[in-house]
């Protein structure tokens, strides 16, 4: 899923992009609210972020000129926690609205929540709040993992790396892949870094069971999926 995060504020702006990132999402940034508008229109996201307060163009004016030609669901972000302003944004078409400082936790779950109302574009699916395979259960609210009823205790790059495995469950993905989605590495002097993390979270998935689900499929990559030997 892509998601199109519009904030002038640069460290806020690189926090955005580092959570949802890590949550699995595809993430564009831009700093002012013509760049924003005009990213908005020429590609499809299934969900944008935007700050009121922007240089060039404020967010109410991005917001209005996109409702003309999208639907696209669109979180508001505000420094001012008033009850006109939380109106105006949702008279221009907003979907929800976040009045910072806020917790990670709650923007995440907002942006599933978003994203689940059914505003994304006809082919992209549903995202579930819990994804499932086997007997392994991972819950992206909570960001936690279990496989048969066991709590794994993953770092938050074994889950992101984990939870990426698992939205594209039995289809194998490449270690350039992996580490441009996971890591946002580009090069593949650090191919290493990913063949490093799948095998710790192969020690944690599989190490205890039977039924492995972490696979090597070699010269090509890592597939989740199981497998009926």
């Amino acid at each position: 899923m892509k998601v199109l995060v519009v904030e002038d504020e640069p460290k806020l702006a690189e926090y955005l992009r580092k959570a949802l990132t890590q949550s699995s999402y595809v993430v564009d940034v831009v700093a002012d609210g013509l760049s924003g508008l005009h990213l908005a229109r020429e590609q499809a996201y299934d969900l944008i972020v935007l700050d009121v307060m922007l240089p060039q163009l404020d967010g109410f004016g991005v917001l209005s000129a996109l409702r003309k030609s999208s639907h696209v669901p669109v979180l508001m972000l505000t420094a001012r926690d008033s009850i006109e302003d939380r109106v105006k944004g949702l008279q221009r078409g907003a979907d929800d609205y976040l009045v910072k400082p806020f917790a990670l936790s709650e923007l995440l779950a907002r942006v599933q929540a978003l994203l689940r109302r059914g505003g994304m574009s006809a082919s992209t699916p549903l995202e579930p709040a819990m994804l499932v395979l086997d007997d392994l259960e991972v819950d992206l609210i909570r960001r936690r993992a279990t496989r048969g009823g066991q709590r794994l205790d993953l770092t938050a790059k074994e889950f992101t790396l984990l939870t990426l495995l698992l939205r594209r469950r039995g289809e194998v993905l490449s270690r350039t892949v992996l580490a441009e989605q996971v890591w946002d590495m580009n090069f593949d002097s650090n191919i290493n870094v990913v063949e490093v993390a799948v095998r710790r979270l192969r020690a944690k998935l599989d190490q205890a069971f039977d039924r492995k689900l972490l696979h090597t499929v070699r010269g090509m990559g890592y597939v989740l999926e199981r497998r009926d030997e």
